[in-house]
């Protein structure tokens, strides 16, 4: 799928967990982990000197910690994909993730082959939520909406198209440009240009702020 390597910043404190991480990853052709760090503030210092696709981070790293370490990160570098390494997928974790940034995260225990996929998902501009991660996202946004009357609101225009609605919704069900293309019968390049329009017109950066704010404002409907 990807003919140069995914570039990966691999940042966990655990020393010998870090080493099989390693390891286990570099025996993917199309994976290469170009950087190592043990704490949030050597990470964010090492993405000024190094070309990145993907950050793997710890959530549970000393000094500031892996989700302020997520946050600077993506103050920094917007576009940088970060998956997030965590022992416990608690529903408090998950906002805080998604506040972050973050693109998704993997459990500790996760099988490899599953974490190869993982990190090829965010390297493409996918999310990668499991299903309780999926369930949170949504069922925080309906909390948040206020249910006002429908005499009493007038709703806003949408300011997305037919198309991109259709590609917004993907999107958000975890989908790959790859499959959105085949699936809606267009070129992947056209859907390229079609995303670049959705995070233009909804004022984000990155894709799965992209579907969360779509959910907020009612603008794609929940799958």
């Amino acid at each position: 799928m990807f003919s140069i390597p995914i570039k990966i910043l691999l940042v966990e404190d655990d020393e010998l967990f870090r080493l099989g991480l390693r390891v286990r990853l570099q025996q993917e052709p199309e994976l290469e982990i170009v950087a190592e760090a043990e704490d949030g503030e050597t990470a964010i210092e090492l993405l000024k000197q190094i070309p990145l696709d993907v950050v793997l981070l710890d959530v549970g790293l000393p000094g500031i910690g892996g989700i302020e370490a997520c946050k600077q990160i993506k103050q920094q570098n917007p576009l940088l994909p970060v998956l997030v390494f965590t022992s416990h997928s608690q529903k408090p974790l998950i906002t805080r993730l998604i506040e972050a940034g973050a693109q998704g995260y993997c459990l500790k225990g996760i099988a490899p082959e599953k974490l190869v996929l993982a990190l090829r998902s965010v390297a493409s501009g996918a999310s990668w939520w499991d299903a309780t991660a999926t369930q949170e996202i949504r069922s925080s946004l309906s909390y948040k909406t206020p249910q006002l009357e429908p005499e009493n609101i007038t709703k806003p225009d949408n300011p997305l198209t037919g198309r991109e609605q259709e590609i917004l919704s993907l999107l958000a069900a975890g989908k790959t440009n790859q499959e959105i293309a085949h699936e809606l019968c267009i070129a992947s390049g056209t859907v390229r240009v079609h995303i670049h329009a959705i995070l233009q017109k909804l004022k984000v950066s990155d894709r799965t702020q992209a579907v969360l704010i779509a959910l907020q404002k009612q603008l794609i409907k929940s799958q």
